[in-house]
């Protein structure tokens, strides 16, 4: 199984990596969504672990574009929440079909918990 993870912040995407690939899971990386797509699109993910707020393509616009041209992908959208905190932007992100979503700083044990029971039930 493979998970995209798509986030600006270096030391977010290196923990996320680890965290996953410690789970037995292959992970690639994006620094945007723009070039999250990109990935996608030639070498396609399970899952999609995709941060909000980033340059150039942010998260809600990415996980649109997944949901569109990835029907069955698996999304779970995380947020710092910039300036207005992740309560303005979470619930957003699962009204574009994110299927779960937590704010950062969130608890590893549960994001690697809801990565393998979206897999476990794809």
């Amino acid at each position: 199984m493979r998970i995209l993870v798509i986030d600006d912040d270096d030391q977010m995407r290196v923990l996320l990596r680890q965290v996953m690939e410690w789970a037995g899971y292959e992970v690639v990386e994006a620094t945007n969504g723009r070039q999250g797509m990109m990935q996608q699109r030639k070498n396609p993910a399970d899952l999609v672990i995709t941060d909000l707020i980033m340059p150039e393509q942010e998260g809600l616009e990415t996980i649109g574009q997944l949901k569109k041209e990835f029907a069955d992908i698996k999304i779970i959208a995380i947020s710092g929440g910039g300036r207005i905190g992740p309560e303005a932007y979470l619930p957003a992100a699962r009204e574009l079909g994110a299927d779960r979503v937590f704010s950062k700083p969130f608890d590893v044990q549960e994001l690697v918990s809801s990565v393998k029971e979206l897999l476990d039930n794809a």
